[in-house]
């Protein structure tokens, strides 16, 4: 009979998590992505570019790193606090006023789905293209490039 107490308590957990709240799964996801940052290196890469187009051509790499390590740290940050928050209300994103909820790329890269079978069901006729290494941050050669 004492077994069971722990059992139940940990079945009422799950259930309560994954009783069909979608908000939370979407929190969890977007903190999930947003923890994963320096990994990506996206917010990085878009401020380097973003400053050596529109501030100053010559001193680019050092400010727009700066800018990128700074604004990584942020979503990092948030993706942490979204993390541990995910069961519990609010579920909207925060700290909008100074990074996008959505994972941010240099304008000259937009990201396509993975080349694998799960999406491009002709792999097996040789039809499919994509990315080639979409795991490796700055990669952009495709496969067939009919865009």
């Amino acid at each position: 009979m004492r077994n069971i107490l722990p059992f139940l308590a940990a079945l009422v957990i799950a259930g309560a998590l994954g009783s069909g709240c979608a908000n939370t799964g979407n929190k969890l996801g977007r903190g999930m992505s947003n923890m994963t940052e320096f990994v990506r290196l996206g917010e990085m890469r878009r401020e380097i570019e973003q400053t050596a187009l529109f501030d100053q051509p010559g001193g680019h790499y050092a400010t727009g790193f700066i800018r990128g390590l700074s604004k990584s740290l942020a979503r990092t940050g948030v993706g942490i606090y979204e993390v541990v928050t995910a069961p519990f209300p609010p579920y909207d994103p925060v700290f909008t006023d100074y990074l996008s909820p959505n994972p941010a790329y240099p304008d000259t890269y937009r990201p396509d789905i993975i080349d694998d079978s799960l999406f491009a069901t002709d792999t097996n006729m040789g039809f499919s293209g994509g990315d080639v290494a979409p795991f490796i941050p700055g990669s952009r050669f495709k496969v067939f490039d009919t865009h």
